[in-house]
């Protein structure tokens, strides 16, 4: 019984610890004192959302964030499928090394990937653009997608594909019809996850977005130089609830997944 409820009491302080920082930001969106923070606020409004809603700079950033973070998903999907296919089943030499070299970006601070990333522009002389945040936020949304599809991949019945080339089917027919149908749920988990990593992203994207501002730049700016500190706390919430979205979607779609075909 005391076991138990150490446990308990030890999981909610864990979820305290995460989550109390959180509704902090949804507490001061509402606040009336737009200078500094004072616990409790003075008063809350909801005037905040009103001013927020017409910063022509904040829906500038939200629509950069949104742009990257659909080009670097896309990139990563075709990029991830087609590494996790060549990797799941074939064996042949460095594929091991291959299999760590694809998963090292995410494993890496964010630090060292965005001074290699500038570096790596610098020599190649390509100037700061929306495509140069595209491709560093691509290095690890590919990682996302890679993980999921070779995991799916490497569970996948080898006598469905054989059944299906023995029916007739052509390579093409077989990826369509067999492959991508039990892939599809993999593919699209781990899309919702590089989506919500790439949206909220700031440590690379500060290395490589030159004078683009995205939504996480502009918080660190807002947060340095604040103008209006509860305009700040609402875009936090709005973020906390775009990104919260795909991630509980990715959650229950690779929850549930089918048992291992033998």
């Amino acid at each position: 019984m005391r076991s138990s409820l150490g446990l308990k009491l030890s999981a909610w302080s864990a979820v305290a610890f995460l989550h109390v920082p959180l509704a902090l930001i949804l507490l001061y969106a509402f606040s009336a004192e737009d200078k500094s923070y004072v616990f409790p606020p003075p008063g809350l409004t909801t005037q905040w959302f009103g001013v927020a809603w017409q910063r022509e700079d904040v829906w500038d950033a939200i629509l950069l964030s949104f742009e990257v973070a659909a080009w670097s998903t896309a990139i990563a999907i075709v990029l991830g499928t087609l590494a996790a296919a060549a990797l799941a089943r074939a064996k042949f030499f460095g594929r091991d090394a291959i299999s760590l070299l694809l998963i090292l970006p995410i494993a890496l601070p964010g630090v060292i990937t965005g001074v290699a990333l500038r570096s790596a522009f610098g020599t190649l002389e390509i100037p700061f653009s929306f495509w140069t945040i595209v491709i560093g936020h691509a290095t690890f949304c590919v990682v996302v997608v890679f993980n999921n599809a070779v995991a799916r991949l490497r569970r996948l019945n080898p006598n469905l594909i054989e059944a299906s080339m023995d029916l007739g089917a052509d390579g093409f027919q077989t990826v369509r019809h067999v492959v991508l149908p039990q892939l599809g749920s993999a593919l699209l988990a781990g899309a919702l996850l590089a989506f919500a990593l790439s949206f909220d992203e700031v440590i690379v994207t500060t290395f490589t977005a030159g004078q683009q501002t995205t939504l996480p730049i502009w918080m660190f700016q807002e947060l340095i130089r604040p103008r209006q500190r509860p305009v700040t706390n609402v875009v936090a919430v709005v973020i906390i609830a775009l990104t919260f979205i795909p991630i509980l979607a990715a959650y229950w779609l690779t929850r549930a997944d089918e048992p291992v075909q033998r």
